[in-house]
């Protein structure tokens, strides 16, 4: 006898967690979008431990936002004032739910392209910059170039990419590895300037 069939269930959506912070264990939804790849909770977890879990102070970019995975967790552990940008229309409507949830009054939402946000920004004004493209539309370099001017003394890149980046493709840009990890098709590299 045939087994009786279940009502079709839809497909619970995709989430990430803050890890972190004050806001730790809170859910952000991952549309299915094309190129859309948030920062997994593992690789997040190792970049906030070579961080510091405590960001009290910093002023962060998200540039590339996408969910805002990493801005948000950088506003969880204190970062004082954290940009997430994003160029598509229902990410940045749904980053902008989020933080009025979580009352985040030291996250900004800005929709634009990150190259030109970044390019904008008073130099030396920012101690964290996320750099996190999506990994076909070759944008590493011109985001490094975007991103540097505006890092502070003593400020550092999270660079996401598919290969590993070193020695003269990050001095050309005036930067160095100071942390690596893989994961799965992933490259973390944590960057700062060249003493």
């Amino acid at each position: 006898m045939p087994r009786p069939t279940s009502p079709a269930r839809r497909p619970l959506p995709h989430q990430v967690r803050i890890i972190g912070g004050i806001w730790k264990r809170t859910k952000l939804d991952v549309p299915d979008r094309p190129g859309l790849r948030p920062t997994p909770d593992r690789v997040r977890e190792t970049l906030f431990n070579w961080l510091g879990q405590d960001l009290s102070g910093w002023r962060v970019v998200d540039a590339f936002a996408g969910t805002g995975a990493l801005g948000l967790e950088a506003a969880s552990r204190g970062a004082a004032d954290v940009l997430l940008v994003e160029s598509e229309g229902a990410l940045v409507d749904q980053m902008r739910a989020v933080v009025r949830k979580l009352a985040a009054d030291n996250v900004r939402v800005q929709r634009g392209n990150a190259l030109s946000v970044l390019a904008g920004l008073p130099a030396a004004s920012v101690d964290l910059v996320f750099l996190d493209p999506p990994f076909d539309a070759n944008l590493f370099d011109k985001a490094l170039a975007a991103a540097c001017p505006a890092l502070a003394p003593g400020g550092a890149i999270y660079l996401e990419a598919p290969a590993a980046w070193q020695g003269d493709a990050l001095a050309r840009h005036g930067l160095e590895v100071v942390r690596h990890l893989k994961a799965g098709m992933v490259h973390g590299h944590l960057l700062r300037r060249i003493a």
